[in-house]
């Protein structure tokens, strides 16, 4: 199942998606996978023997905690989705168990991607100058890949205070 628009998905056609989309479309035993260290994840063998390929960036977007707080408020709006081709509905929360869709134009139709959100990280240590902020959602039934993905992750470093943001997913292809 595929859903496409021939114009820019309404809400109620995004709504329609995820109520049509059901459950996760991978095994639940991968539910939450990126929450773990990269380290972990590069050594789990059964990510890889279940077909799924680990992709891992990061990026110095700037230090301080200002940057940090302007970041992780951009990434609670689905700023990191606001392109002319690719949209996420900027009203959707980052709560664990939310569902939402990715909504990309491919060519003539738009495609839209039914995900939900496994779980929200969110700390801080006062004392050791340390903040981070990230999410992990999984893809659905009807979305055209199969991830279990940590969208993505910032986090503010004692001494140097740089944020990073990383993004680290693991992708195979629906069968």
């Amino acid at each position: 199942m595929v859903f496409l628009c021939w114009a820019r998905p309404s809400p109620q056609e995004q709504k329609a998606c995820i109520n049509k989309s059901g459950a996760f479309n991978y095994d639940s035993k991968f539910g939450g996978a990126s929450a773990k260290p990269l380290s972990c994840l590069q050594e789990d063998k059964e990510l890889s023997k279940d077909g799924f390929l680990l992709n891992h960036a990061r990026v110095l977007v700037g230090s301080g905690l200002e940057t940090f707080e302007k970041g992780k408020s951009a990434l609670q709006t689905w700023r990191h989705f606001e392109l002319n081709w690719a949209f996420v509905n900027p009203k959707t929360p980052i709560q664990s168990g939310v569902k939402f869709c990715v909504c990309l134009k491919e060519f003539f139709p738009w495609v839209m991607m039914p995900l939900e959100v496994v779980y929200v990280h969110d700390k801080r240590k006062a004392n050791k100058a340390l903040a981070s902020f990230g999410f992990g959602s999984g893809t659905l039934q009807g979305h055209l890949l199969v991830s279990a993905f940590s969208l993505v992750k910032s986090h503010i470093m004692p001494g140097e205070l740089k944020v990073l943001l990383s993004l680290q997913q693991g992708l195979k292809s629906c069968e």
